[in-house]
């Protein structure tokens, strides 16, 4: 019940426009992260971030898929400040051409930037 109220709370504080960017975090009947919602322009802000940074996509056996955990042996990136400060919780992960925002307490993965 406390969970429910905190992430009521939460969603409530970002959907009143006191930050810059709209990003909307939902969560399961089980406290896991389901979603994070990203505008198009920041998605296109992440994606020249890491192609200006020339960030090296890592290689793992199995894909690397929002719901599932990203393997022990991955390094997880911190996210730059200039993402904005509703994203600087996660990590991510460059695979495949793909970003993939990941909570580090977990290691799930909770929103793919395409």
């Amino acid at each position: 019940m406390n969970k429910l109220l905190l992430t009521a709370a939460m969603v409530a504080m970002i959907s009143t426009g006191a930050m810059a960017q709209s990003t909307v975090t939902t969560t399961t009947g089980t406290g896991h992260t389901a979603a994070v919602q990203i505008e198009p322009e920041y998605r296109t802000k992440i994606r020249s971030y890491v192609t200006e940074h020339k960030v090296r996509p890592v290689e793992t056996r199995e894909k690397i898929v929002v719901g599932q955990p990203v393997p022990r042996e991955v390094e997880l990136e911190a996210v730059p400040a200039e993402w904005g400060p509703s994203l600087t919780k996660y990590r991510y992960v460059y695979s495949g051409e793909r970003v993939m925002l990941v909570d580090p307490s977990t290691r799930e993965v909770v929103q793919e930037i395409d």
